[in-house]
């Protein structure tokens, strides 16, 4: 399905009939499609799910120019504004956490809980440094193709390849048919953002989670996030990298269930 956010087209889908939604938001260079372990699994508990592809990740329309974390937060309020679920738990991982924090900060009225996974408070002091080879090699090529297996090593530990290298291939491709456009995008919100000073004002429950394999963030960010939110929860999850939805997904969604039913009670 689509929605008409300003002059773009965001594709999303919204799945049950239960009365409070889980909204996803996915990582850079991903898209909809990586949340698919944990759909059947809250669809079972009674929740909604909904899912969306991000400027220029999957079936979304992107945008020319620079992102900001303030602009993508929108296009998520104004999604929820348009199906009208909210309030909603939201999960978000990477940058699809770093969102939420700007979703929370600036539309909190749309934002029952958190779940942030793999996602700092602030960007990474080295941003330029890391992103700028990977952006430049994207523009070069007109495509993610060359970046998409260092981004699969960095998410994807090689057991998990080696397990299920049908799902492995399903989520390179989708990190190389990212759109550069909304990839570099997207590397710029993430890039120039600092939510240290405002989080102590977010006034819903929170919680990070961390895969302890990750080295895209740290455990000291992440923690640092859980600490600076008013009673915010930390977990470390041992034996994941960057998606440890995918990586685990059974102990993953235990997390996130038990979570999602706090909550709601």
């Amino acid at each position: 399905m689509f929605r008409m956010i300003g002059p773009r087209r965001l594709r999303y889908d919204l799945i049950g009939k239960g009365p409070r939604t889980v909204f996803f938001v996915h990582a850079l260079a991903a898209d909809s499609g990586m949340w698919a372990e944990q759909v059947p699994v809250l669809l079972a508990r009674g929740f909604n799910v909904l899912r969306v592809d991000l400027r220029g990740h999957g079936g979304s329309d992107p945008a020319p120019g620079d992102y900001t974390l303030d602009e993508l937060a929108s296009d998520m309020a104004m999604l929820i504004e348009a199906v009208g679920v909210g309030p909603v738990d939201y999960v978000g991982l990477s940058v699809g956490g770093m969102i939420g924090e700007a979703l929370a900060l600036r539309h909190g009225e749309h934002v029952a809980s958190l779940m942030l996974c793999e996602a700092p408070p602030a960007a990474l002091k080295n941003a330029q440094q890391v992103w700028t080879p990977r952006v430049n090699a994207a523009r070069a090529a007109n495509s993610l193709e060359p970046i998409a297996d260092a981004t699969m090593e960095r998410w994807l530990t090689p057991a998990f390849r080696a397990r299920d290298p049908g799902r492995w291939q399903q989520i390179r491709d989708t990190v190389a048919a990212t759109t550069v456009e909304g990839y570099c995008g997207t590397v710029a919100a993430l890039s120039h953002f600092d939510f240290t000073a405002e989080l102590p004002n977010v006034r819903v429950p929170a919680l990070v989670l961390y895969g302890e394999d990750d080295k895209a963030t740290s455990h000291d960010e992440n923690e640092r996030l859980a600490r600076l939110i008013p009673g915010g929860r930390f977990i470390a999850f041992p034996g994941a990298r960057h998606l440890p939805n995918v990586e685990a997904p059974d102990r993953f969604n235990a997390i996130l269930v038990d979570w999602l039913e706090a909550v709601r009670r």
